[in-house]
């Protein structure tokens, strides 16, 4: 497959001396070849940077901050580029300032319960140092091996173990920001329940759109006294939809409650080997935390809801080992796809639990329309999908079908009562769903707060916010801009 996309023709010369003056030399990267791995995310948005920085500390992105706006360059922070809504596109060039390379752990204090770590440490990293110590960190997206903790807090990332621990920003108590005028600025604070408005709580979702966030303290816990993980196997979606809500109907809120239905099984099953049956029409995976006695009489409660609802075997991990293999399964989903299949489009959308039946019905039968096949692996216990449509992209015309597809799924989620997004953003990719949820005295006020921080245009530009700025709306608008505003969205694969 070959690729075709126009490149900035401008060369931003004095700007590069002034950033190696601040950062030095091997922090700025800025010819064609260096700059095409920070071009995208894990979507199938494109656009090119004029310079991508690497800073090492706060006080380095203050003055990169100051430097771009005195160049008027827009400014995009990136973490590892594991998100999946064209976040850390530089839709309008400019500046890119990727965090990776500061990524050390700067302080675990157990006494007082938090971690102090700056925004490149990896999810997964974080989770292993404090497992030797008896604690965790509750957020897990399924990308943890890869993704950044200060992309989770831009992006307010959930997780499989959002049900009961909530997502990002409940786990977060402090944030050290740059701010738009290149001010360094603290947010939150140690101690729990600070008064005063929550801005810690703005700058966890805003996507990058409000400053860069340089360093995060972090809420650790203990890890549970008691662990039990299940499998419970259905002969369909609907009645692993049904089982759902039968469970929290008894009274137990599982710490995760995942569904993979057959299509992702099938994929997953032979490359994992996480014990997925593959004749099953869907599987739950459920974990419960606690003390013991709770854990065993919620598990109890769990295995009655899932047999009402009609699940031909449950089993139960008796081993870390198998644990660890059924969450493998999980989380390496997405990988076997990418493995499986030439192209994917991955969506993030939110329904009421009770609605799940139906709209995983209405949602399959979209997919089916348009020739696509759909594979689900998604958080079912807070309706938090992930449809996902399999696709080739040298078959013509075939990116204009998916995002039509995804717009009608997208649509059935919003119709359902939920809403556009449960943990990847809104990014590029949902800027023109807004308007479906949103009235525009919201997307006034939305507006409003970012630009009581600074202009609306230093930060991450054209996400987010529809009509924003000289931003086109709607997805093949955004790709259209991506490739210099020639193209049409079915140009960007031949």
């Amino acid at each position: 497959m070959v690729r075709f996309f126009k490149r900035s023709r401008h060369k931003p010369e004095p700007l590069v001396r002034e950033l190696i003056k601040v950062v030095g030399i091997n922090q700025v990267l800025y010819t064609a070849e260096d700059l095409i791995g920070y071009e995208y995310d894990a979507t199938i948005e494109r656009a090119a940077p004029e310079v991508v920085v690497l800073p090492h500390t706060t006080d380095e992105i203050s003055s990169v901050v100051k430097i771009c706006r005195q160049y008027n360059r827009p400014i995009v922070p990136r973490g590892s580029g594991s998100g999946l809504s064209g976040g850390s596109v530089p839709i309008k060039g400019g500046v890119v300032v990727s965090l990776t390379r500061m990524n050390k752990i700067l302080d675990i204090n157990i006494e007082n319960r938090y971690a102090v770590l700056q925004p490149g440490v990896i999810n997964l990293q974080l989770q292993d140092r404090l497992a030797t110590e008896g604690f965790t960190y509750a957020p897990d997206p399924s990308s943890q091996r890869i993704c950044t903790l200060g992309g989770n807090v831009a992006n307010n990332s959930g997780g499989p173990h959002t049900l009961a621990h909530g997502s990002t920003v409940n786990h977060i108590l402090e944030l050290e920001v740059v701010l738009p005028n290149g001010d360094i600025a603290r947010l939150g604070s140690r101690v729990l329940d600070t008064p005063g408005p929550d801005i810690r709580g703005l700058f966890a979702g805003s996507e990058g759109t409000l400053g860069i966030i340089t360093e995060i303290t972090a809420q650790i816990i203990p890890l549970p006294q008691s662990l039990k993980t299940m499998l419970a196997v259905f002969d369909t979606v609907t009645s692993a939809s049904e089982a759902v809500s039968s469970i929290i109907r008894r009274g137990v809120i599982p710490v995760a409650l995942e569904m993979l239905d057959q299509e992702i099984i099938k994929i997953v099953e032979p490359r994992i080997q996480a014990g997925y049956p593959l004749d099953a029409g869907a599987v739950l995976l459920i974990e419960i935390e606690g003390i013991p006695d709770a854990v065993d009489a919620d598990s109890e409660l769990v295995k009655a809801a899932c047999e009402a609802s009609g699940a031909s075997e449950i089993r139960v991990a008796t081993s870390s080992e198998e644990r660890e293999k059924l969450w493998e399964g999980r989380k390496a989903a997405i990988g076997a796809i990418g493995a499986a299949y030439p192209a994917f489009y991955l969506l993030d959308g939110v329904v009421p639990r009770t609605k799940l039946p139906q709209v995983m019905e209405d949602v399959l039968a979209v997919a089916s329309s348009y020739g696509f096949k759909c594979a689900n692996m998604f958080h079912a216990g807070d309706g938090n999908l992930h449809p996902t449509l399999m696709f080739d992209p040298q078959n013509e015309g075939v990116l204009d079908r998916v995002l039509e597809c995804a717009g009608e799924i997208m649509r059935i989620c919003v119709d359902s009562g939920g809403a556009i997004t449960g943990e990847h953003g809104v990014g590029l990719e949902k800027t023109s769903y807004m308007e479906w949820i949103y009235s525009q005295d919201d997307l006034d006020a939305m507006e409003n707060i970012r630009e009581a921080f600074g202009p609306a245009d230093v930060f991450n530009p054209c996400k987010i916010l529809p009509n924003g700025h000289g931003c086109a709306v709607g997805h093949a608008a955004e790709i259209n801009i991506a490739m210099g505003g020639n193209q049409t969205s079915a140009d960007i694969y031949i």
